[in-house]
């Protein structure tokens, strides 16, 4: 386990680790596959790949170990998704070297140009904290916590299924109902509510028309779950928001891939190292939030 020099813990996947894993044609053609289409099961992969499924279980098992992949199980089915975090951390690492700025901006617009029509995203996201379950319940559920890596946004809840999710704007604010409720909640191990759709003030944050906003309004509510397990002395967090309607501006949104919003994967690693040093990321510029 290393410090890295921005001061939070780089630990469990070592950047060695990653790019011994991403070496290999067959495991880059895996990640390919999964970032075509998330959420595949293991026969889907060997269908869409001339290898055996025993040689494709192995590359798995090699990308699961660097973190690259993770796995939901929905049922019986096991389903492997693209994995973010490794690489965004690889990125922060190295990107600060060059500009910044133009790198995402020709990032986008490839993604915007290569992106095909999505059915029903889901965005999937695992990431190791050393801290305990306890503590990160509490990061999740306190707004004294989720204002300090949230933006200044305060969450609160009685947090048992049925429950109103409240957001805070500001520290003296009123606590808001944007229709959002909890889903589930076991202490310490798993915890779900559905997500707000967007609101007037995003409109003016990404500069929508009032046709562009009302497109946006019709979106179905997503949801977003939360699986906290045991991983030795630190927790395995797993985020699952999915539930969203097809090539959804909100899963863009919470997937960082707007301009200005760093989406979860900013949120968690701000999350991580609150936990890990007591001080979350400082916010970029412009600072952005999940949805």
């Amino acid at each position: 386990m290393n410090r890295q020099p921005n001061g939070y813990l780089f630990e469990v996947v070592t950047v060695d680790e990653v790019f011994r894993a991403l070496s290999d044609p067959s495991r880059r053609r895996l990640l390919d596959s999964l970032n075509a289409r998330n959420g595949q099961s293991l026969r889907e992969l060997c269908a869409g790949l001339d290898m055996t499924r025993q040689s494709v279980s192995k590359h798995l098992a090699v990308l699961e170990a660097a973190n690259l992949v993770t796995t939901v199980r929905r049922g019986r089915e096991k389903l492997h998704h693209l994995n973010a975090a490794p690489i965004n951390a690889i990125a922060e690492r190295w990107i600060h070297r060059y500009d910044r700025d133009r790198v995402r901006a020709l990032a986008d617009l490839q993604t915007a140009l290569e992106r095909p029509l999505m059915q029903s995203p889901t965005f999937v996201y695992t990431t190791y904290i050393r801290t305990t379950a306890q503590r990160l319940w509490q990061a999740l559920t306190e707004p004294a916590f989720t204002r300090r890596y949230w933006g200044g946004v305060g969450l609160r809840s009685e947090w048992t299924p049925g429950a109103a999710l409240l957001w805070q704007d500001e520290p003296d604010g009123e606590f808001k109902d944007l229709g959002q409720r909890v889903l589930e909640a076991e202490p310490y191990r798993r915890l779900s509510y559905t997500w707000h759709g967007f609101q007037p003030e995003h409109a003016a944050f990404f500069g929508w028309s009032d046709e562009e906003l009302a497109a946006r309004l019709g979106e179905r509510r997503s949801k977003v779950t939360f699986d906290i397990a045991p991983h030795g002395d630190a927790v395995r967090l797993t985020v699952v928001h999915d539930d969203f309607s097809p090539d959804s501006e909100m899963h863009r949104a919470i997937s960082g891939q707007l301009p200005g919003t760093g989406g979860w994967p900013e949120l968690l690693a701000s999350l991580k190292s609150l936990l890990e040093t007591g001080d979350p990321l400082p916010p970029a510029e412009p600072a952005g939030r999940a949805g």
